[in-house]
């Protein structure tokens, strides 16, 4: 691969001389500008981003830390984000944690290290004290996110009141026995901490009980779902809840299959409701009962938001583009 030193070599020119070409300066000859460009085209040479961005110290790159792809939800915010930030010529280093903060701090070192501009989190998985320390070396953004008692900006929907209203809505709807599932754990902290807040808040006013053996900690995906449902089912008929409340359409979905692989039936035996509102929900067996995420707003404001800071400027965030809204179907 051809080197900047190769590109000066071929054109008979100084590498510093190729160097202000690259960086677009005003004082080249034409003469050395053909030369040099006749020179990159002959070794197909092309000029690093990094180093570009080295040179021209402007780093056009924003790092965004999501769980992981597979989970629709983060695949649709990610493309949210790409799309808004290309507008204003930035491009993203895009990191899967797998809920490990070792890769969360490889992003924030990133950051330290100004490999990236800013970082945009979907997930948290670190002490609100280390994410905020690592604030003094560029901006931070949370999306779909939020850090108590710390001064890190947020786009974020109120999870914890639509889980309250979501819970109420199951029991208006005549179910007492309510099963919950998370991908966290519970309100120690984590993934869903305001979404189980609403949840509780909803039972306790109820007089509810929260039973150990219906909550389910660190649930993400469908095959997950499915083995809430064998554990669910595999209860006495009399200790059985009569409805899930799930935090994730994935799981919700594997619990509806397994449900009905067992000759069983949704909602007649087991309600279950969601949450994201994903493209599948409405086109399942029985569809799921969810509550609609505005993750393309989510992913715009939290891009418009980050340029801002990086930028220096100021951005006010749209909310009424973050409305959370309950998407009743035949799974309640």
């Amino acid at each position: 691969m051809a080197t900047i030193k190769d590109v000066a070599k071929k054109a008979g020119l100084s590498v510093s001389t190729v160097s202000r070409f690259l960086n677009d300066h005003p004082y080249i000859s034409d003469d050395k500008k053909e030369r040099i460009q006749q020179a990159m085209d002959e070794l197909n040479y092309a000029p690093s981003a990094i180093a570009t961005q080295l040179r021209s110290k402007k780093c056009t790159t924003i790092g965004v830390l999501i769980s992981r792809i597979t989970n629709p939800f983060f695949s649709y915010l990610v493309d949210a984000i790409e799309k808004q930030a290309k507008e204003y010529g930035y491009q993203l280093l895009i990191m899967q944690t797998y809920d490990d903060p070792k890769a969360e701090l490889k992003m924030l070192e990133y950051l330290k290290q100004q490999v990236v501009a800013g970082v945009i989190m979907t997930s948290i998985e670190s002490d609100s004290k280390v994410i905020e320390g690592y604030s003094k070396y560029g901006p931070i953004a949370l999306c779909n996110e939020r850090l108590e008692g710390t001064g890190i900006p947020n786009i974020s929907t109120n999870q914890e009141e639509i889980s309250y209203e979501a819970t109420n809505y199951l029991v208006q709807k005549g179910y007492r026995k309510i099963a919950y599932c998370t991908g966290g754990n519970l309100t120690i902290g984590g993934h869903g901490q305001r979404r189980t807040k609403g949840f509780e808040r909803a039972l306790a006013e109820h007089n509810l009980p929260i039973k150990n053996k219906w909550i389910f900690k660190q649930v993400h995906n469908m095959k997950d779902g499915q083995k809430v449902a064998k554990e669910l089912l595999a209860l006495p008929k009399k200790e059985r809840p009569d409805a899930v409340f799930s935090g994730s359409d994935e799981v919700g979905i594997g619990i509806i299959q397994e449900v009905l692989q067992q000759g069983l039936r949704v909602p007649e035996d087991l309600a279950v409701l969601g949450f994201d509102n994903q493209p599948s929900t409405s086109i399942i067996a029985v569809p799921l009962t969810t509550i609609n995420q505005p993750t393309t707003a989510l992913g715009i404001e939290a891009t418009k938001l980050i340029v801002a800071l990086i930028e220096g400027t100021t951005y006010k965030v749209n909310k009424q583009e973050l409305i959370l809204t309950l998407i009743e179907r035949k799974s309640t």
